[in-house]
């Protein structure tokens, strides 16, 4: 099943936030606080007040950053 062109900007969006969100969360959280007993549950709260500042900053962010690449490039 494929979705409509419409919905790229929000998918490119959210798995982009999925992906760096979980990436510098685990780091993070690694870094700060090692691997407690507790680990699991800061990662989810960091990952969470991540994702809710992440996507909507992505939602904002990536259609400038596309048209900036897009002239940096030529395309």
């Amino acid at each position: 099943m494929k979705l409509a062109g419409k919905y790229s900007v929000p998918l490119m969006a959210l798995f982009m936030t999925l992906a760096m969100d979980s990436t510098m969360t685990f780091t993070m959280t690694a870094l700060i606080s090692g691997f407690a007993e507790d680990f699991a549950l800061r990662f989810a709260r960091g990952f969470a007040i991540g994702f809710l500042v992440g996507f909507p900053t992505s939602l904002l962010v990536l259609p400038a950053v596309r048209r900036l690449v897009n002239k940096l490039t030529g395309e």
